[in-house]
């Protein structure tokens, strides 16, 4: 009987389906174990890059259920988003209608792969029923004051029509689309990540260990903390005041011009009305086009306008130019920095361009610097000069001593300063989450009434891509009440951020289909924290942060006990073909749909896991997916060649077979199920658990044609088998049912425990010893493990390599490191 996958797979899809296998619910006499991968956007078809991300997650999941735990795997979809409104516009498919037809089919394409999935507990982030409560937790910051309003400039992608978080943009360029990003003034609803920038940057200590290190380098980089002092600088001739942020405020003394960002509100004001004013605002607009990335780089050319306009120095008195320049930017402290030119390269670039005055105040130790014939800014440390009554101190200690001086005078105080900015969610594009806000003329911004959400989304819309939410222009849907009052009001026509949606989908699943409340809290505390989170590495710093904000969030709001969302997360590689990422452009994409029609889901599965570790880059590679479906075609002739000898015979894992190459077999059968289940377990390496198995199988090769039918030896073989094919079906979960049916069991392996193996069988006979001349490695040898030091040497010295380093030298002496290395030492001639 051939192995025909497309038979076996569907069979097994259906019986497991009808059997409803895949449910869970909440059994407080099990340690339960939630494992979960991102979620995808339903684009239409699933990539080999979901593919080996849920492949990875399934493996997982079907393992902790054979060890016997309650597991929850859940899928659903991050259905909102803008290519559905791209879809709409090139082929003018509804919104809503092109995803849900999308899901359908990506649904389908899942279940094909045979995905231990709890489908019950599926929903889109799209459904009502689920934003309904992403307005309600809105409403609930609003009151908190951790949601706010704010007419700003933000990051906005010309292609994409939308305005971008700073997490969303990389490298200048736009997180989805790649096109530049530029910055224009829109009014915008903040969620005020800022006031949990500590909590999320301590906590990053909790999950050490459990998280890629990388991935909390990253995100404790971008939080960004940093001690400094706030300096006030007072307005010469009008009132108000330019506060800045310094980490230096020992070169205060040196501040000789004020840099201002071109989005820095107070830039307008200083110039309103002045005859510099057409050349600033013309800077800032020109500017403004540029992106934030270029503008930081190095090699980009300090440009600057001058307002005008003056400021004072706190401690020297001095006049100081407020100048505009290009490569500051508002997001970073407050916008504005005190400019010390000789000692930031960057200001001393700017002072010499425009020919502004450059003050040294700190020279290195028995050195005099000369601010004329300065070559470049001194950064180091040093002692200071031209500080009034500090001079002499050493800069360091000069820090707090100057801070002191400025808390007294009322200019200034010590603090501390996050990198990270409050998080802007309103996108001007319909196919998204309305913000439950409405404008009365009377009563101002106010929230919905709570028990009118959801504020649900209306159908029949035009979208145009113009770069305003279409929602513009239904007036059902804007005209409304105040809740406050009862007079006309006009609803808030942007819509969410998709990202809201995805940074508590996780909780949902817990209890998706409760009606009357965002969660059940009962099966929120038996299930959450997750256990074992994947996605890729592109989401350090967007999706795992926001999501660690909105679950401290929820927490603050009592619909959650938990601090932190996930407890271990593996961010697994790309899948690399010819070279490069698979994408269309490259034209190397892969469809999982082709492999599954040729080689099956089976096969598809094992290579993904066999290619490489999980958190490595995996080569694509169609001799690799062929040989996965030969080693399959193997298996399985060696059961059906062997499953009518084996039935009925009971095993006894104990017992002696008295025959040298069933022995090995016996050795080697729970050496297998050790090692499987250490690297499943304990290190996720999944390319050795099956390179282990395959050995197996090779050995079992050796010896079936040579098996007398005797018992004994007949029941270690059936061992052997039986094992495999259990410690396989998380990986080819169909393909291993059948074989399990094959050899004359009834039942689904996923319900069947996991092995156990003996301690004694699995301990192994032989080891690896290293031989060195002189501390020079010579040779290796096979050894039986615990040999005896004389037996080592003998066998050693009798190696032809380690005969010719010793060369007939006076052996004076033996180190000897049990099961590990064996040094000769010779005396020299």
């Amino acid at each position: 009987m051939d192995y025909k996958p497309e038979s076996v797979e569907k069979k097994w899809q259906r019986l497991w389906e009808e059997q409803n296998l895949f449910r869970t619910e909440e059994d407080k006499t099990k340690e339960k174990y939630y494992l979960l991968e991102m979620f995808p956007y339903p684009s239409g078809r699933i990539h080999m890059g979901h593919v080996r991300n849920y492949t990875i997650g399934d493996v997982v999941a079907r393992y902790k259920r054979m060890k016997g735990f309650n597991v929850l795997h859940p899928m659903g979809w991050d259905a909102f988003g803008l290519p559905a409104e791209n879809a709409a516009i090139a082929s003018g498919v509804p919104p809503k209608k092109w995803t849900y037809e999308n899901i359908d089919y990506m649904r389908s394409q899942l279940k094909r792969m045979g995905f231990s999935y709890d489908w019950e507990r599926e929903f889109a982030t799209c459904d009502p029923e689920y934003y309904k409560w992403e307005q309600l937790f809105f409403i609930k910051m609003f009151e908190k004051g951790l949601v706010y309003r704010d007419r700003c400039f933000v990051n906005w992608c010309d292609r994409c029509k939308t305005v971008l978080a700073n997490e969303q943009v990389e490298g200048g360029l736009c997180w989805r689309c790649g096109s530049q990003v530029i910055l224009k003034e829109y009014d915008q609803w903040f969620f005020k990540i800022t006031a949990y920038a500590q909590e999320l940057l301590d906590d990053i200590d909790k999950l050490s260990g459990g998280w890629p290190e990388r991935v909390l380098s990253m995100q404790r980089n971008w939080i960004g903390r940093s001690t400094g002092t706030l300096v006030k600088f007072k307005l010469e001739d009008v009132p108000g005041e330019i506060e800045v942020f310094t980490t230096r405020p020992d070169t205060l003394y040196g501040a000789t011009f004020m840099s201002l960002a071109p989005e820095h509100p107070l830039v307008k004001t200083l110039v309103k009305g002045t005859d510099r004013e057409t050349e600033v605002l013309d800077f800032v607009e020109d500017t403004l086009m540029e992106d934030r990335f270029t503008r930081t780089s190095d090699q980009y050319e300090k440009k600057g306008v001058f307002t005008g306009r003056y400021c004072i120095n706190p401690v020297t008195g001095a006049k100081m130019p407020i100048y505009v320049a290009n490569f500051v930017l508002y997001d970073y402290g407050t916008g504005a920095v005190m400019a010390v030119p000789a000692h930031d390269q960057r200001d001393f670039e700017f002072a010499k361009k425009y020919g502004l005055p450059i003050i040294v105040v700190i020279e290195p130790r028995g050195e005099h610097l000369d601010p004329l014939t300065m070559e470049q800014a001194y950064e180091d440390d040093g002692i200071l000069v031209n500080s009034g009554p500090f001079n002499g101190l050493e800069n360091r200690d000069a820090m707090a001593k100057i801070t002191s001086r400025l808390e007294e005078m009322g200019m200034g105080s010590s603090t501390v300063n996050f990198r990270i900015r409050d998080w802007g969610i309103s996108r001007q594009r319909y196919w998204g989450a309305p913000i439950p806000m409405v404008y009365c003329e009377r009563c101002g911004v106010q929230p919905v009434r709570v028990e009118d959400l959801p504020i649900l989304l209306p159908e029949g819309v035009e979208i145009t891509g113009k770069g305003v939410s279409p929602l513009q222009d239904m007036e059902d849907f804007i005209n409304t009440t105040c809740p406050k009052c009862g007079g006309p009001a006009r609803r808030e026509t942007d819509t969410m951020d998709t990202f809201v949606e995805s940074s508590w989908y996780f909780i949902r699943y817990c209890s998706p289909h409760t009606n009357d409340r965002p969660f059940d809290e009962d099966k929120v505390r038996y299930w959450m924290p997750v256990d074992q989170y994947i996605g890729g590495i592109e989401h350090a710093i967007l999706h795992l942060l926001y999501a660690r904000f909105f679950t401290k969030v929820l927490r603050d709001l009592g619909y959650v006990e938990i601090d932190e969302p996930f407890g271990r997360l593996l961010t697994q590689g790309m899948v690399i073909k010819d070279g490069a990422k698979m994408s269309k452009s490259k034209g190397n994409v892969v469809d999982p749909a082709d492999m599954i029609n040729t080689y099956g889901a089976d096969a598809t599965r094992l290579f993904c896991l066999f290619a490489a570790p999980p958190e490595k880059d995996m080569d694509w590679s169609d001799q690799g997916i062929e040989g996965s479906y030969r080693f399959l075609g193997r298996l399985w002739r060696l059961v059906d060649e062997l499953k009518d000898r084996l039935k009925g015979l009971e095993v006894e894992p104990g017992s002696k077979t008295g025959k040298l190459e069933l022995e090995g077999i016996k050795k080697k059968t729970h050496q297998t199920i050790k090692k499987v289940t250490e690297d499943i377990d304990k290190r996720f390496r999944f390319n050795t658990a099956i390179a282990s198995m395959m050995e197996l199988v090779n050995e079992l090769y050796k010896v079936k044609d040579t098996i007398p039918d005797k018992r004994e030896e007949l029941a270690v073989i059936k061992e052997a088998i039986e094992n495999l094919v259990i410690m396989l079906s998380p990986f080819v979960p169909h393909i291993a049912d059948e074989l399990w049916h094959m050899l004359g069991h009834k039942g689904m392996l996923l319900e069947h425990p996991w092995p156990e193996y003996d301690a004694g069988w699995a301990e192994k006979t032989t080891i690896t010893l290293a031989v060195q001349v002189n501390g020079k490695l010579r040779a290796t040898l096979k050894v039986a493990k615990d040999i005896l030091e004389e037996d080592a040497t003998h066998m050693a010295l009798s190696e032809q390599n380690v005969k010719r380093f010793v060369n007939n030298n006076k052996v004076v002496r033996v180190i000897y490191v049990p099961n590990r290395i064996i040094n000769i030492i010779t005396a020299t001639r």
